[in-house]
């Protein structure tokens, strides 16, 4: 190519740039008045969500955990029902925070505690309904969650759901702990629910997978009994 076809692709390249800026300059004098209108409502909008969130929900959250104090010492002593609905002092029970006290994390906390609370005291189908209001990434909790909805499922005898909810509760989070537990839990309702070949598929995976587990200590006896 010679110097004079380069110089003239430059200056082509340069008139381009050039035509682009100047519409680009265009469009800004065209559009101020909108693009200003549109940054200010930007400016606004993230204005409201601070204090939405420094003034709002900060302090409901603040004000939520002091609540929740006695409702889980009530909790820990096993007085379920007083840890779900107050001791008529004045302390809050875990219900009262999930109502007052909506889209804040101890809320969140509050289904969790309310639907163990429900299991323990036999009333199953509230258990199901809060814990499945729970959400969480903690690595032991959402199993732990998961699965005890399977316990409930099973004590209302819909054992297809209990299997279902301890499965997915061992594939939620992987670990040597509770992983093996609901695989263990899922194989022994499928094998009352006929399914033999599915409880064996989940004792090999205990086998295979966690033989350090608890339940790897008895899975060959339940496996040779099924097959």
């Amino acid at each position: 190519m010679s110097k004079h076809d380069q110089t003239d692709q430059v200056d082509e390249k340069f008139h381009e740039i050039e035509e682009s800026l100047n519409s680009a300059e265009v469009f800004m004098e065209k559009n101020s008045k909108k693009l200003t209108m549109g940054f200010g409502a930007l400016f606004l909008l993230a204005v409201v969500i601070i204090g939405y969130f420094k003034y709002y929900k900060a302090p409901r959250e603040e004000k939520a955990r002091v609540e929740v104090f006695v409702a889980q010492n009530n909790f820990e002593r096993d007085s379920f029902d007083i840890a779900l609905n107050g001791d008529g002092s004045g302390n809050s029970g875990f219900l009262d925070i999930i109502d007052n006290y909506g889209g804040t994390p101890t809320a969140n906390m509050a289904n969790y505690y309310a639907g163990i609370s429900y299991l323990q005291l036999g009333k199953y189908e509230d258990a199901i309904k809060y814990l499945s209001d729970f959400s969480t990434d903690d690595r032991m909790l959402k199993p732990i969650a998961i699965g005890a909805q399977g316990d409930a499922y099973a004590q209302l005898d819909n054992t297809t759901k209990a299997v279902e909810m301890y499965v997915k509760a061992a594939n939620s989070v992987k670990n040597d702990m509770t992983t093996p537990l609901y695989l263990f839990k899922a194989a022994k309702l499928s094998e009352m629910n006929g399914d033999k070949a599915n409880a064996v598929k989940y004792l090999e995976i205990v086998k295979k997978d966690y033989p350090k587990s608890n339940e790897a200590r008895v899975v060959n006896k339940y496996i040779e009994r099924l097959k």
